[in-house]
């Protein structure tokens, strides 16, 4: 399969994919055959990643007690300033994960049921039968069939959900549009169903499943969802510099987040400075690449939350990615296995002018967070589709020595 990078969030059905890997089938989890990090492969994979016309790219990797970080790159095409290992990003749906380990948590403490109906909690989102139908568990991982809300809340990108011409006009905008959850809800819940019925495979990946799960989190624990996630999943995890950000500004040191739209922004826009309610439980976090690998790491050992628990977050579906290809989704997490059939655990995430990813080797010995500050750079052709681009080889060459290829 095609492995996308950052295709999990709304606006993410307008990225290529990235690196070719392999369906996950097996229930044989193959590790990484712990190659060590090579340090001058990784910087020299992530520069030709900015030589191939990337503004800006960093990352961490770890094998085993070693661990590398590199920079290629600006953070700002205007003055030039260069890219930094430790800046903070918006990681886009990696936020996902964050928010099925709270969920997993509160089933751990016999609050919230995986198999129990959405209707018993929340009867007023998600109304009558199809409430009865879908349960928490098919709204982690996405087969609720409950449809993106990101056509309806930005109009101007609904062409690749069968709208209108492509623009850039809802992007700005709504650049300080402050959405209402239970509206966005909404949205998706009237829209048709993305699916045959709740419980279908494949499912249909919507942002509007974790917007439903951040209000079932707020009704059982009685505090904000955004809350609840920093004292129980960050804290615990020990993370310094992962947060939702209060407001559209990041305070601390961060690159420039770079639009391109397919060559429709041109030259690409920056939009750092976004609110972030439009995708917040499903997308609002910032974190840095050494934190991501650190949740991670500590989720895959069961420090986070039960062994238990990870055996069914670990137990994945077919699901149809928003760019149509598919994934192995569990619950908040992705299953990918490498060309050598090596399996890695973890979510990418994209939003307007930033992609990251981070994976995370079935052991836990081989990690991967990489993050960049230029999105949508290849141009469409005349199906409408991305035309390759020099940037999505160079990413696949970097991913491949990365996960502990040649």
């Amino acid at each position: 399969m095609k492995f996308p990078l950052a295709i999990s969030v709304g606006v993410a059905v307008l990225t290529l994919s990235a690196c070719t890997m392999q369906s996950a089938s097996s229930e044989t989890d193959a590790a990484p055959t712990g190659s060590g990090l090579r340090p001058a492969a990784l910087q020299s994979a992530l520069n030709a990643v900015r030589d191939a016309g990337m503004i800006g790219v960093y990352m961490e990797v770890r094998d085993g007690d070693q661990t590398w970080n590199g920079t290629a790159g600006v953070a700002d095409i205007a003055t030039g300033a260069p890219i930094g290992p430790d800046m903070v990003h918006r990681v886009g749906s990696i936020t996902k994960t964050f928010v099925a380990a709270a969920i997993m948590q509160q089933v751990e403490q016999g609050r919230i049921g995986l198999d129990t109906s959405i209707g018993d909690y929340l009867p007023q989102l998600v109304p009558g039968e199809r409430g009865a139908k879908i349960t928490v568990r098919m709204l982690l991982d996405n087969t609720s069939g409950l449809a993106e809300h990101l056509p309806y809340s930005f109009p101007s990108l609904a062409a690749f959900f069968g709208g209108a011409q492509l623009s850039s006009e809802s992007l700005d905008q709504h650049r300080f549009t402050q959405f209402d959850p239970v509206e966005l809800i909404g949205m998706g819940v009237n829209a048709p169903p993305a699916t045959s019925a709740p419980g279908a495979t494949p499912g249909v990946y919507s942002n509007t499943n974790y917007f439903v799960l951040a209000q079932l989190l707020e009704k059982v624990t009685g505090t904000a969802f955004q809350t609840y996630i920093a004292e129980n999943v960050i804290a615990r995890a020990g993370l310094e510099h992962t947060a939702f950000p209060d407001g559209p500004t990041l305070t601390v040191a961060h690159p420039r987040m770079y639009e391109a739209l397919f060559g429709m922004i041109d030259p690409p826009r920056d939009y750092s400075v976004y609110d972030m309610s439009w995708a917040l439980p499903g997308a609002g976090l910032v974190s840095t690449m050494s934190d991501l690998n650190r949740f991670y790491r500590m989720l895959l050992s069961g420090q986070i939350v039960s062994q238990d628990s990870l055996t069914q977050m670990q137990r994945t579906v077919p699901v149809i990615a928003l760019d149509g290809s598919h994934l192995e989704y569990g619950l908040g997490l992705h299953k990918v296995r490498t060309p050598a059939g090596e399996i890695f655990w973890g979510h990418d995430g994209s939003v307007f002018g930033t992609q990251s990813l981070s994976l995370t080797s079935a052991d836990g010995t081989r990690q991967m967070s990489v993050t960049m500050n230029l999105v949508r750079w290849n141009e469409l052709g005349p199906d409408g589709k991305p035309k390759p681009h020099p940037i999505d080889d160079a990413l696949t060459a970097l991913y491949q020595v990365a996960m502990g290829g040649k």
